[in-house]
């Protein structure tokens, strides 16, 4: 698929399949949930939430899988509950015609809001939280 040139998630999510589109709505619902605080956005021409002017996550629709993308350090934090998926340094894939793992999904996006709230006031980086 050629990159989007979609202004917003509603546009960007409109150009898929409906079984991708099921699945990118499912992500954006998770991750607003989990990050009621974050704005929308699009960046690197995929759907982004930002908190307190900084990338939190970024997820994005392929052909036969969707992309999460929550930084390096969430991926390093989450790693043992990672490794039934494809994943790379900074990013996590989900197989279409499979279960998102929302409970996973939902504890790294709060694990973000906090290593950016723990960071906009000077703090640590914090700890995952079990699941």
């Amino acid at each position: 698929m050629p990159r989007s040139a979609a202004a917003t998630i509603d546009e960007y999510i409109s150009e898929f399949p409906p079984e991708t589109r099921t699945v990118l709505e499912e992500m954006r619902a998770l991750i607003r949930a989990a990050a009621p605080d974050a704005t929308e956005t699009i960046s690197y021409a995929i759907p982004t939430f930002d908190l307190n002017g900084k990338h939190l996550v970024h997820f994005a629709g392929y052909a036969k899988h969707v992309g999460f993308y929550p930084v390096p350090s969430a991926m390093t934090a989450f790693a043992d509950e990672l490794v039934p998926y494809k994943s790379g340094k900074g990013s996590a894939q989900f197989a279409l015609g499979e279960p998102l793992p929302t409970d996973l999904i939902r504890r790294i996006v709060e694990f973000r809001v906090a290593e950016n709230l723990s960071k906009a006031s000077g703090q640590g980086t914090p700890a995952p939280r079990g699941g």
